[in-house]
């Protein structure tokens, strides 16, 4: 039931940059918000960041403010990543994800938890030397 195709990941050093996209493989997300999401081995997936329908809000986890940026091209229904001055921290699988809604839950104030998304992809690997 794969819905979304992550791209772009792989291995970078330290205070490198990468840039993740997201693809639908089944649908149009243009009028859904969209996440990403990431897990490292051992650990419960976490929120990274949001954006709403037409990308004019967008919505950060403390831990990557200021470093990562998300954006969206809804004219080729394709979702960004940008990963600036990455960390050793960084290092997890990154996941895609799309929310049947025009806004995700940060745009209510509310914590963005991964089963408040409808839709995933199966993942791209980040990994972060030192």
């Amino acid at each position: 039931q794969v819905q979304l195709v992550e791209s772009g990941g792989g291995l970078v050093q330290a205070g490198g940059s990468l840039r993740l996209s997201c693809t639908p493989s089944t649908r149009d997300f243009t009028a859904y918000a969209m996440g990403w999401f990431r897990q490292a081995p051992g650990l419960e997936r976490e929120f990274v960041a949001s954006i709403d329908w037409n990308g004019g809000s967008t919505y950060y986890a403390d831990s990557v403010k200021g470093r990562f940026t998300i954006s969206r091209d809804n004219a080729k229904n394709t979702v960004f990543l940008q990963l600036n001055n990455l960390k050793p921290e960084d290092t997890a699988v990154y996941f895609c994800a799309g929310r049947r809604s025009y806004y995700p839950g940060s745009y209510y104030g509310n914590q963005e938890r991964a089963h408040d998304y409808d839709y995933w992809g199966q993942g791209t690997q980040v990994t972060v030397s030192s």
